[in-house]
């Protein structure tokens, strides 16, 4: 038996496909929303200024890209949010959740890609000890040396970033949307990129040549390692790889509680679930072993779907499987589950 969760009660509810959400995470998506636009109007501002200032230092244009990149996550989101909340039709029939998991890939793949031609350009000008010129610049009668409102720009575009990724990150969490986690985990980490910059160009002032390339290496390897592991997580996440947490770290809590819950029903003897992620929400197929080889009621086995789905909102959809021994073949983790559940009782009871 499968089944949903109920689909919105009132017309204007906010939802992602047939999934109506609970207040907390309602508010938490409208204020990611006015957050996602509130980065793109920044980044418009910050992208134009440092273009203004960045004259011919390698860890200024480095810093630029990457404020061109900072683009990709926050259109990223509004655009998986906007196709999330379509309702699932004849041709999706699982719905759009999947939105979310194609633009985490487009901005992953974009910062490999920036990022590996980053490393190699500011790898190339430090090995050939390029010498970047930073003149004066004139302002009225005054003179007065270029690299000043390089700095400038960088405290100014460095400081917002950090407070946007901050405000964030808790709501990605909430949303368990990992496209607006790349995108406040990059915004948190600007700090680096901002006074790597800055170092860079005293170090010109200071007469290291070799100081703006090696912040500009730091730039692009920071860069880099981004599009690397967020690329690790979305692919996986599209390859049906088993529900992790929003940071790709540990395996979701959830899918043992689900497992958890239906076990303490009266007519289940085990269960086993295998959970994927479908972006905001999971698609969980339930095994159960029902007691002395009884085929469970109709009544039963939607018992068992209303308690599994009743243990949080990202339990979209639910399918439940009465099976006379759970399939190894189709849970290939079941043996070493197991033994790692007969290990920590071991060690409880000593």
């Amino acid at each position: 038996m499968s089944g949903r969760a109920p689909a919105a009660a009132a017309e204007g509810g906010v939802t992602f496909g047939h999934t109506e959400l609970p207040e907390e995470q309602s508010a938490a998506l409208r204020r990611a929303i006015r957050l996602a636009w509130g980065t793109i109007a920044f980044l418009m501002v910050g992208v134009t200024l440092v273009y203004l200032v960045m004259g011919s230092s390698q860890a200024m244009k480095a810093a630029w890209a990457e404020d061109l990149l900072s683009f990709i996550p926050p259109i990223s989101f509004l655009v998986a949010v906007r196709f999330a909340r379509r309702r699932p039709t004849t041709a999706h029939p699982y719905g759009y959740h999947r939105s979310v998991g194609i633009g985490h890939l487009v901005a992953a793949a974009a910062l490999l890609t920036m990022g590996t031609f980053l490393v190699l350009d500011s790898g190339s000008g430090l090995l050939a000890a390029e010498h970047p010129p930073v003149g004066v610049m004139h302002l009225g009668e005054h003179v007065f040396w270029a690299g000043w409102p390089m700095i400038g720009a960088m405290v100014l575009t460095g400081i917002p970033p950090v407070l946007l990724g901050r405000a964030k990150m808790p709501l990605a969490r909430t949303l368990h949307d990992r496209v607006l986690y790349a995108d406040a985990d990059m915004n948190k980490a600007d700090w680096m990129t901002a006074l790597g910059s800055v170092v860079g160009i005293l170090g010109i002032g200071a007469g290291l040549w070799w100081a703006d390339s090696a912040a500009a290496l730091f730039i692009s390897v920071s860069i880099l390692r981004d599009g690397i592991t967020n690329l690790r997580v979305a692919s996986g996440a599209l390859m049906d790889a088993r529900a992790t947490t929003v940071d790709g770290d540990e395996p979701h809590p959830l899918a043992g509680e689900v497992d958890a819950r239906l076990r303490a029903l009266p007519w289940v003897e085990d269960a086993r679930s295998r959970v994927r992620d479908q972006g905001h929400v999971f698609h969980v197929e339930a095994f159960v072993v029902p007691r002395d080889g009884r085929a469970p009621s109709l009544r039963e086995l939607a018992e068992a779907r209303e308690v599994a789905t009743a243990l949080d909102w990202k339990v979209q959809d639910l399918v439940v499987v009465p099976v006379e021994g759970l399939p190894e073949e189709m849970l290939p983790g079941v043996a070493a589950a197991e033994g790692e559940d007969e290990r920590r009782e071991g060690a409880g009871s000593r």
